[in-house]
């Protein structure tokens, strides 16, 4: 697409768009002529109108309480985009889903349709989407009421162009045929990484938007969804506290964190956990069977002890289990440590002892505020970054503010916990 396309060609995008899409574009033209900001030129004829109130829409009946003036920012907006490259960008999501990624998509196709007059175009269930073809249309009116909705409209799921001895080729294709200038990756490490490659190795456009619940994404201070993970979480121990009180056990509370523990740790404080146990820091079982038993004696019978499924004992301190199965992708299927605790508590020490598997809910539901703002913001920013150009790049929060940094930076890496904030907070406050 030339850099030199305006507003007025809008319409040759819609060659790809659904029929009711045509429709709609084509009816806003009958309305506005061919120049988008044509309205203005008319204003003077209708001198009879009070000089602060628009003239009313044409051909059109609004609802009884909806107004039927074309606000002036409307004009100035159209008027801005005659000297901004239209783009036409597709979306995914990949891997895991998590609270905030509709917030995205939503943010992208807000600003892309109504302030740049772009078209975005969402690809179903991940890559497989792309490859195949499948498709959904991705406007403003489709996007209403997603800001407060966990999961994604577009569907996620793992997996990626290289596991196909055709795919990148697929791809490569799909991009020239809809006519896209290129693809808005949202994922986590895995989606990140094959991001990377299919732009370093085969030059395909894509953008990154970072999400994971578990915050361990290099380039990035913060990943969305992470918050709404820890609160949850926070929520869960806060409840587990009273029920432990009640019948004086030891509730072992695990939480998600592959490789890194900072759901564990964030939580842990927040929760005021006896101790976290996180995959950076090896655990004695021991130490921890002999924190429990002095807080105890002091009196203080019921203890939470938080532990992420990645962390892992010092070697020789516990039982070795069976090697964990693996999935097709190669990834360890976790999920058990805390019963294993659980279990070494109970009989080293003779307390009462349950294992609680918060799993899959720490995904669901409802983002946080700081989610929805933080999933808001690296919207806007990565279809503000196509427009810049910046492919292969992903957007993310340095301190307070919204940057690019290369994909390379994510790729095939994980950022581990702040091992200062875990030893130096968090275990003060252990037993």
């Amino acid at each position: 697409m030339s850099a030199t396309q305006t507003v007025a060609l809008v319409p040759e995008l819609g060659e790809h768009r659904a029929e009711g899409d045509i429709e709609r574009t084509r009816h806003e033209q009958s309305r506005y002529g061919t120049d988008p900001v044509g309205a203005v030129d008319h204003e003077d004829e209708h001198d009879e109108h009070d000089e602060d109130v628009d003239d009313p829409l044409p051909n059109e009946t609004p609802p009884r309480d909806r107004s039927s003036r074309i606000p002036r920012h409307a004009f100035v907006l159209a008027a801005l985009t005659r000297s901004i490259r239209l783009v036409r960008v597709g979306v995914l999501t990949g891997g895991g889903d998590c609270p905030g990624l509709n917030a995205v998509i939503r943010a992208i196709v807000r600003k892309g349709e109504r302030v740049l007059g772009d078209d975005v175009v969402g690809f179903l269930d991940a890559w497989d989407g792309v490859m195949d073809r499948r498709t959904m249309p991705l406007t403003v009116e489709s996007m209403r009421g997603s800001l407060p909705r966990g999961g994604t409209v577009l569907g996620t799921r793992r997996g990626s162009p290289l596991d196909h001895s055709d795919g990148v080729e697929r791809v490569r294709s799909t991009i020239h045929d809809l006519g896209l200038d290129g693809i808005i990756v949202i994922g986590g490490n895995g989606s990140l990484t094959v991001a990377e490659i299919l732009y370093r190795e085969h030059g395909i456009p894509v953008l990154g938007v970072p999400k994971t619940i578990d915050n361990d994404i290099v380039g990035t201070d913060l990943t969305f969804g992470f918050n709404t993970a820890v609160q949850i979480a926070t929520d869960a121990i806060d409840r587990l506290h009273t029920t432990a009180e009640s019948h004086d056990r030891v509730m072992v509370v695990e939480v998600m964190g592959r490789n890194s523990g900072w759901i564990a740790t964030h939580a842990g404080i927040a929760g005021g956990a006896t101790v976290v146990l996180v995959p950076e820091h090896p655990f004695d079982i021991d130490q921890v069977c002999e924190r429990l038993t002095r807080r105890h004696s002091r009196g203080r019978y019921a203890s939470i002890v938080v532990v992420a499924e990645g962390a892992v004992p010092v070697e020789g301190s516990l039982p070795g289990g069976p090697d964990p199965e693996v999935d097709r992708f190669g990834h360890a299927q976790l999920g058990g440590i805390g019963h294993i605790v659980a279990d070494e508590i109970g009989r080293r020490t003779g307390f009462e002892t349950r294992p609680v598997l918060l799993g899959h809910v720490q995904r669901g539901g409802t983002p946080t505020a700081f989610d929805r703002v933080l999933s808001t913001r690296f919207g806007v920013a990565a279809i503000d970054a196509v427009h810049a150009g910046a492919w292969g790049s992903m957007v993310a929060l340095r301190g307070s503010e919204i940057v690019t940094v290369p994909l390379a930076e994510a790729a095939g890496r994980s950022r581990p916990v702040d091992l200062a904030l875990f030893t130096e907070v968090a275990e003060i406050f252990f037993a």
